[in-house]
């Protein structure tokens, strides 16, 4: 088996393949090192890379099972995480330059999980500033692997880059106004965005605490639930972390979607989206409803109030997060991430409270709407694979953030999971996708659908050029 066929294994099919001794560990992780030599120069994914340890990783993985043992279900899975979780004795930056020397003293709660169900950590994928939505001005972003002209999403490009081009078996990203969904779609990936909560924070770097959600980002639905089994959970050093039991995800996962109630607001889902946006949400359902699915027309609680504070909500949490560093060291800051930080300090109290009250009304509308359906359906982004040029188009124009982030945004306020699959391309061969909302607590929902979608689609085995 050479270096290609092992990157491009799904998760599941590579952990067996070295319980069964038929491939080790060391073996699949030096030919995923070996191709991020090779291909990585040119997408620029990682912030860097932790061959020692991940070597020594495999070899411990080796050794345990050749004692029969088994850690977990990423037993020997080479995977790797966005650089702004925590590795203990490695920098992480959070792709900013203020924090280029930060080398945290024990790992995050998330790499300690991932470790303890047996992954190797092959490095650390890179971000936008402090995960806000742009690159620092001295950091190289990554590339798109269907197009090097097209946008990789925000602000867990690396993440996205890296599984899209098989640079590693699954990522860790993070969303606080899209960013794990943004690059998923945008690179043809499937991303997990979980209910806030359900997996600790303990030990990444905040953009905003009560907005952030940390989750994997992987080829498939599948592997996605297999990535969100090993790090969800109660965590005693995150007291936000809930406490609810983490179920088998992949539970009943091969069964058919029998009366599975899936709502879709057709005036939401096509508002301002262009055509095949919403020409891949519709032929999304069919294929739902062809394993059993029932589609239910729903109407969305209004969305705009919600998005349009959350740039508001946003900087107040980021302010707190920067305190120790902004505006003491403003300079350092590239510019998108230090006007935020001034909006947030810049917001008055009772301003503050009305994007409270907001955020807690569409979230209480949001509850009483999940009991009507299962899940609901629609577009991640209203564009279909924008370019570089035209999302910089996009951020002069007016409200351009209510229509950028009309289908992200409001589920980081209400704090709902999603999952975000690729549903088709364009007529220039470029990634599109779909998005699945769950009630809280309820992403086996959305694995189930996910598999059952992925099961009579191809989308997500495609393979971009510049891979």
């Amino acid at each position: 088996m050479n270096d290609d066929d092992i990157a491009w294994l799904g998760i599941d099919a590579l952990a067996g393949l070295i319980r069964q001794r038929r491939l080790s560990a060391t073996e699949a992780t030096q030919a995923m090192l070996r191709r991020i030599a090779r291909l990585d120069p040119g997408l620029r994914a990682y912030a860097r890379t932790t061959p020692e340890r991940a070597l020594a990783q495999a070899a411990e993985a080796d050794r345990r099972i050749a004692r029969g043992e088994r850690i977990g279900p990423l037993h020997g899975v080479p995977i790797a995480v966005k650089d702004l979780c925590w590795t203990a004795g490695v920098v992480t930056a959070a792709g900013t330059t203020i924090h280029r020397d930060f080398v945290p003293p024990v790992d995050g709660t998330v790499v300690r999980r991932l470790q303890e169900a047996g992954a190797v950590l092959l490095g650390k994928l890179q971000l936008t500033e402090g995960a806000f939505s742009a690159h620092h001005p001295d950091i190289a972003p990554p590339l798109n692997p269907w197009n090097a002209d097209t946008w990789t999403g925000v602000s867990s490009s690396g993440s996205g880059v890296a599984v899209a081009a098989a640079l590693c078996h699954g990522a860790i990203g993070t969303d606080t106004g899209g960013s794990i969904r943004y690059p998923s779609v945008a690179n043809g990936v499937t991303g997990l965005k979980p209910t806030w909560g359900r997996v600790s924070r303990h030990g990444a770097f905040e953009l905003a605490a009560s907005l952030d959600h940390l989750g994997p980002m992987c080829r498939s639905a599948a592997d996605c639930g297999l990535m969100l089994g090993a790090i969800a959970g109660a965590d005693p050093d995150d007291p936000t972390a809930l406490q609810a039991p983490v179920p088998d995800y992949l539970a009943g996962s091969a069964a058919r979607l029998d009366g599975l109630r899936i709502g879709i607001d057709e005036v939401y889902a096509s508002r301002d989206a262009a055509p095949e946006v919403v020409d891949a949400v519709q032929a999304a359902l069919r294929v739902l409803v062809g394993q059993g699915a029932v589609a239910v027309p729903v109407t969305m609680p209004p969305v705009d109030p919600v998005i349009a504070g959350w740039v508001g909500h946003c900087g107040v949490e980021a302010a707190v997060a920067h305190a120790a560093t902004f505006p003491s060291r403003r300079a350092e800051y590239g510019p998108v991430l230090a006007a935020l930080l001034d909006t947030g300090l810049a917001l008055g109290g009772t301003e503050y409270q009305r994007i409270l009250l907001a955020r807690a009304e569409f979230t209480g509308r949001m509850h009483a709407l999940m009991q009507q359906v299962d899940l609901l359906i629609m577009p991640v982004i209203p564009f279909a694979a924008p370019s570089l040029e035209q999302i910089a188009q996009l951020r002069t124009q007016p409200g351009h953030r209510l229509q950028l982030m009309r289908y992200t945004a409001p589920f980081d306020m209400s704090g709902h999971p999603t999952l975000t699959m690729p549903a088709g391309f364009t007529a220039a061969g470029l990634p599109l996708g779909v998005q699945l909302v769950a009630g809280h607590l309820r992403e086996d929902r959305l694995v189930h659908a996910g598999c059952a979608f992925q099961r009579v689609t191809d989308w997500h085995t495609r393979r971009p050029p510049l891979a």
